[in-house]
């Protein structure tokens, strides 16, 4: 399959990549979905529950003040590195990643649109203004002393699954700018992605001659679209990734083995020609 897999990136050139959470799983940030498709643990907040309930935001910070100091440890792997290698090699036009960790610009990717954001990244829904996500963790620390000792098993995106605390007992900063909503810089479950960046994704695929989509089942349609659209225009697609996908039988090639293996295998077989 790597042979395969490697005639049909070197057969174009110019490759979009749309990457997922599976790309990640390596690097121990934990993914949503099994072979299947299905949900592995309980959907992630909504964004219209974080908007409008002040206990829904308790409950998500703290949680994700203790999956955050797991998550930002996070290093790249090798699809992340191998990905990085092959634009380098001018293979991959663009990089569209669903994931919010940004380990594909760790490793070296400089063509990437973050379709989801960065949990890198605070913002006010308010007034607008950014801040980092270490200030925001300090912030949460210095109003919330109990969250020191508290500990729970790592879930997607830097969240955390922390049961049997008392989230009311979370004092949520305020933006020190307005006094207004703080939220992570990433498009939650139910929240649209920016009109400007989507269209940035498809003006990227319209220039491109092939799709591949590395670690996704591609269940949202945040990133199926991307899909229809290659469809509808006629570009081939390929995909690396355990399990069901959304697309598999619009697919060129699958290949069902872990990413980074297929990548580097794919990489060494290109190397050898």
């Amino acid at each position: 399959m790597s042979s395969l897999l490697s005639n049909f990136i070197t057969d174009h050139e110019r490759i979009f990549v749309l990457t997922g959470a599976g790309v990640s799983t390596a690097s121990g940030i934990p993914d949503y979905r099994d072979d299947s498709g299905n949900w592995k643990h309980q959907k992630p907040i909504e964004y219209g529950e974080f908007v409008e309930q002040h206990e829904a935001r308790q409950r998500y910070w703290a949680r994700s003040y203790i999956g955050w100091q797991r998550f930002c440890l996070a290093a790249p792997n090798q699809a992340h590195q191998a990905l990085a290698r092959l634009e380098e090699l001018g293979w991959l036009a663009t990089t569209v990643t669903q994931n919010v960790d940004g380990l594909h610009q760790r490793a070296g990717s400089k063509q990437v649109t973050e379709l989801h954001g960065s949990l890198a990244r605070v913002v006010c829904l308010d007034c607008g203004v950014t801040i980092e996500r270490a200030a925001m963790q300090q912030r949460l620390l210095d109003h919330n002393s109990v969250l020191i000792d508290l500990s729970a098993k790592s879930a997607p995106d830097g969240d955390a699954l922390l049961n049997d605390f008392d989230h009311c007992a979370i004092d949520v900063p305020a933006c020190e700018s307005c006094g207004g909503v703080l939220k992570p810089q990433v498009v939650f479950f139910g929240e649209t992605v920016p009109r400007v960046r989507v269209q940035e994704c498809f003006d990227a695929l319209a220039s491109a001659d092939a799709m591949l989509v590395v670690g996704s089942s591609l269940m949202l349609y945040s990133g199926f679209r991307f899909i229809r659209e290659a469809q509808r225009t006629g570009i081939p697609i390929a995909a690396i990734n355990r399990g069901k996908t959304r697309a598999d039988e619009l697919l060129q090639l699958k290949v069902e083995q872990d990413c980074g293996i297929t990548l580097n295998a794919a990489l060494d077989h290109i190397d050898s020609d």
